[in-house]
């Protein structure tokens, strides 16, 4: 069973089509990675409009893979970068959102052999 993860959603919206799961989660391992970065590069260069792309980009896959408390951390991020907020107000949100999403990563390669 899923521990950082839930695929429920996905199965739901997909009539539990097993191949648009496995799109869902390939899409995941091979993209957020990459965007997360990006975020944490807006962040440190104060380029906020930089962070809320990669950050609103991310957000529907977060709540799509029942990440509820990463997903709630991403709506902080979108809502600091709105605010044009400061970079130290956001870093600890950032490494915790960031850190979640590595526990899941590193659970869906497992559980998906990728």
């Amino acid at each position: 069973m899923a521990i950082h993860y839930n695929l429920a959603k996905v199965y739901a919206i997909s009539d539990d089509d097993k191949d648009f799961v496995l799109q869902i989660v390939n899409l995941f391992v091979e993209e957020v990675p990459s965007d997360v970065q990006q975020i944490k590069v807006g962040i440190n260069a104060k380029d906020h409009s930089h962070a809320y792309g990669y950050a609103h980009k991310i957000k529907p896959t977060l709540d799509l893979l029942g990440m509820e408390a990463a997903y709630e951390e991403i709506l902080q991020i979108e809502q600091w970068t709105k605010d044009k907020g400061k970079k130290k107000e956001i870093k600890e949100i950032y490494k915790s959102m960031s850190g979640r999403i590595d526990l899941a990563l590193a659970e869906i390669k497992k559980d998906f052999s990728l």
